[in-house]
């Protein structure tokens, strides 16, 4: 259909058209006013008209040719007609794009599901019917809630965050051990994939129960050769060549047993079956305060400045026993890392995200292409140092495991040569307050 080339024009000139023919005809029998309005009526039914056939082929649709027309008539018949021409190759399109994403979806060995707005089931891939045992289509429509109950699932769906993939045994044999991951898209839409890692969980599993099992049998051997050597370096009758010898005997078994008792602390972390810490009431401040003397004890023959600003009234729910590993790690960095001079300051407040454990520090910095890897197991910044210094390359491990535990983050600033801070997040359903005691004069 070809639409003309100037439809208003074409329009204007029928309507003068009639109006003249009419006004000489009514001219010509004596009723000049009748005879226009007749033919101003006849115009006007003559667009009713069109206006019938127009709408009887819009509700016919593809099923019949647009109707011949002419002036704004054929105008607005092409302009319609080529939109539906358009709409019918973009729903073409779209739907060759749906059939593709299916037939992709549906060839991955993941269970890939689409859920709406309130989670309910849309679409399924077959690997979510042997991995999940879905039914289709009888839970298509359903809540996935109904279909995947574990607890972890369920309070990973109502918290809303899903940045990280969730590991769940699959209810009710516990026998295969499932990744979820969701993400969002769209109006109100959510993708999830969910995967086997039954395989890397029994090898994990493995690792940590033979690092386990060797830091267990390292411990004994370990504790005679070290009983040995401190009673050697007590006799003052040794050659001072060997006594040297001997300190440094002293010092490399004792740093083997710290790698020893931060192993064992990683693997009693990791070996957790809920992957949740209790929820005991823990005086944060007392904490801090026998974690503030034991680094006094560290630096008394260091220039080193040590601050504590707490809120005495501020606890938190949690394990007192990890957290203090973990925040006594923390100090135990600053304190090997900064220089003679230095200031370490300790921090515990709260705001409107929750509470906050902040070690500052002036030392000697992290570059900051290695912060990201910091909480890796035994990564070091510079090895020969760190080792100098006494590190186990574990401490920031074992920082990471309890803050998981305890629904926190650790966040790491540093400057090169100017210091770090280490702030340790917790969310408001983990803070706890507390009357502070009120310090008596007597």
């Amino acid at each position: 259909m070809i639409r003309d080339p100037h439809p208003w024009t074409l329009e204007a000139w029928r309507l003068g058209s009639v109006m003249v023919v009419g006004a000489l005809v009514g001219w010509w029998i004596g009723y000049f006013f009748a005879t226009l309005f007749v033919a101003l009526l006849g115009f006007m039914g003559w667009h009713v008209f069109q206006l019938w056939r127009f709408h009887r082929w819009v509700r016919l649709g593809k099923r019949s040719d647009p109707p011949e027309a002419s002036g704004i008539w054929r105008d607005l018949i092409h302009d319609l007609y080529r939109l539906h021409q358009r709409s019918r190759k973009r729903k073409k399109k779209i739907a060759k794009l749906l059939n593709r994403f299916h037939e992709s979806s549906a060839a991955m060995p993941d269970a890939t599901i689409i859920l709406g707005k309130r989670f309910e089931i849309e679409w399924f891939n077959d690997a979510a019917v042997d991995l999940l045992r879905l039914r289709q289509p009888q839970d298509v429509g359903r809540r996935i809630t109904h279909l995947l109950r574990h607890p972890r699932f369920l309070a990973y769906l109502e918290g809303g965050v899903y940045n990280q993939p969730l590991e769940m045994p699959r209810l009710p044999d516990n026998q295969v051990q499932l990744s979820a991951r969701m993400v969002a898209y769209g109006d109100g839409q959510f993708l999830l994939t969910v995967r086997d890692v039954t395989r890397l969980h029994r090898l994990e599993s493995m690792r940590r129960d033979f690092v386990a099992n060797v830091s267990h049998e390292l411990r004994t051997p370990l504790t005679v050769i070290t009983g040995y050597v401190e009673t050697l370096v007590d006799d003052d009758s040794l050659d001072p060549v060997v006594h040297r010898t001997l300190e440094s005997m002293e010092f490399q078994a004792e740093r083997m047993r710290r790698i020893i008792d931060d192993l064992l602390t990683l693997s009693h972390l990791e070996t957790r079956d809920d992957g949740v810490a209790e929820q005991t009431a823990v005086p944060v401040p007392a904490l801090i305060g026998a974690i503030e003397e034991d680094a006094h004890m560290l630096v008394t023959e260091r220039d080193l400045t040590i601050r504590v600003e707490a809120d005495a009234g501020l606890w938190l729910r949690g394990a007192r026993n990890e957290l203090h590993s973990a925040f006594s790690n923390l100090v135990t960095n600053a304190i090997r890392y900064t220089l003679d001079g230095g200031t370490i300051t300790l921090r515990w407040y709260a705001d409107d995200q929750g509470a906050h454990f902040q070690v500052e520090d002036t030392g000697i910095g992290i570059p900051p292409d290695h912060i990201p890897r910091l909480t890796e197991r035994f990564y070091r910044v510079e090895s020969d140092r760190s080792r100098a210094r006494g590190g186990t390359g574990l401490g920031l491990a074992i920082v990471k495991h309890v803050l998981q535990r305890h629904d926190a983050c650790l966040r790491i600033e540093s400057v090169p040569d100017q210091g770090s801070t280490f702030t340790c997040d917790f969310g408001q359903a983990r803070v706890l307050r507390k009357v502070a005691p009120v310090a008596s004069d007597n």
